[in-house]
């Protein structure tokens, strides 16, 4: 199956954590990021009184079912230290399941598409960077895109893969 994964963070060393993520992610049994984005600063959205963020998003292959999948960006969360204190507060790492192909799943543990991907330009930019023709999988997101007003974003950097 093909994901697609959104990485935040705006603790520690930001790039690090982001190339740190990659990699784990790559460690996964069935797993391999095929494709990554630029970096991006941006500005945070939700809870202001914080930090700039790192953002990515990451084109992954894998044999996980997508709740696997879920539990495997949980678990890599955690053994970065991510501790949810603050709603859209400072965190070391967030990664976030936005797309598994073309499938619409709601449950109490995973909503996918991701309920908000639209309203995030962080997410976005990424997103059509890999995808400039502003689809994955009938999951269409240039017109969302478009409609954005605010949320700073530029590109800061390039994943490094091990």
């Amino acid at each position: 199956m093909t994901y697609v994964l959104a990485l935040g963070t705006n603790i520690g060393n930001r790039k690090e954590n982001i190339d740190n993520a990659v990699e784990s992610i790559n460690l996964v049994p069935k797993t391999s990021v095929i494709a990554c984005s630029s970096i991006y600063e941006t500005e945070p959205v939700g809870y202001d009184e914080q930090d700039d963020f790192y953002n990515a998003v990451v084109l992954v292959e894998s044999e996980l079912d997508p709740h696997e999948m879920l539990g495997v960006c949980l678990g890599i969360e955690a053994g970065f230290g991510r501790i949810r204190v603050i709603k859209d507060g400072p965190r070391v790492l967030d990664i976030d399941l936005i797309f598994a192909e073309d499938k619409v799943i709601n449950t109490e543990n995973l909503v996918c598409p991701h309920p908000r991907y639209s309203e995030r330009r962080f997410v976005l930019e990424p997103l059509l960077e890999l995808f400039p023709n502003g689809e994955f999988f009938g999951n269409k997101f240039l017109k969302s895109a478009e409609e954005i007003d605010g949320q700073f974003v530029r590109i800061a950097d390039k994943i490094d893969i091990k």
